[in-house]
């Protein structure tokens, strides 16, 4: 049996682990929440999009806690462009000594929108191609089609010095009038970053820069630095209910 690890916020991760699952079989995981031994897969499938030309924190720190016995393919979905991220992950699994098959890439609707807003018919363009892209890497890791990328240092650096300071992103939050206390955010932030206080929503000093607090808002009550931006992201191919937390 495979075991489909993802991590998602906006659902592109969760659209491409079920569609793996749907032609190759498995068990779908949320990486921030997975507690079960992984030994029992034949396979693992781990699901990621690319921040900052690497992996996000959950990711990167689930990586090394996997078996070394069981084959490992990674694939990684991207908005912008890949910069060596594959290499990196690749470099990763490696050196936390896993059995690491290959690592994919597929292209999807950006979600890292605080300082744009993409062209709604350039994401449907994208939407449209994604079911193929992704049988195309699904029937690479069938036939065990092996990719090892190789890490561009330039890249690779940048990666670790912003991953470093991701969390400081929380500053420039801000929530509006709009906002409803539903406690959405609070639930759904995989890093327990955000919490309620006497009416107010509060972000401590552990944000991850997933954006799941900022697009799934109801109310689009949480800003990015004062911008009150209408857009917002999630995979319309995926059911929210499914995802994460």
């Amino acid at each position: 049996m495979n075991g489909i690890f993802y991590f998602s916020s906006t659902g592109n991760s969760l659209f491409i682990a079920n569609e793996i699952k749907k032609t190759l079989g498995g068990e779908v995981g949320y990486i921030p929440t997975y507690k079960c031994n992984a030994e029992k897969f034949d396979k693992i499938i781990i699901v990621s999009p690319i921040y900052s030309f690497g992996l996000p924190v959950h990711v990167f720190d689930f990586i090394p806690t996997l078996p070394k016995t069981v084959p490992v393919y990674i694939v990684l979905n991207f908005g912008g462009a890949v910069f060596g991220a594959d290499g990196l992950a690749y470099e990763h699994a490696k050196n936390s000594g896993l059995d690491i098959k290959g690592v994919y890439t597929v292209k999807m609707p950006e979600n890292y929108t605080l300082d744009f807003t993409v062209p709604l018919a350039y994401q449907k363009k994208i939407l449209k191609k994604a079911p193929d892209l992704v049988e195309k890497v699904i029937e690479k890791i069938r036939n065990d089609e092996m990719n090892f990328p190789k890490t561009k240092a330039k890249f690779a650096k940048i990666y670790y010095e912003n991953k470093g300071n991701w969390h400081k992103i929380a500053d420039d939050f801000r929530v509006t009038e709009k906002c409803i206390l539903c406690g959405k955010c609070v639930k759904l932030c995989p890093a327990d970053n955000i919490s309620v206080n006497e009416g107010r929503v509060d972000f401590a000093d552990k944000c991850v820069a997933c954006l799941g607090c900022y697009h799934r808002c109801p109310e689009k009550a949480i800003v990015y630095k004062n911008k009150k931006k209408d857009y917002r992201y999630f995979n319309p191919n995926v059911n929210e209910s499914e995802l994460g937390k």
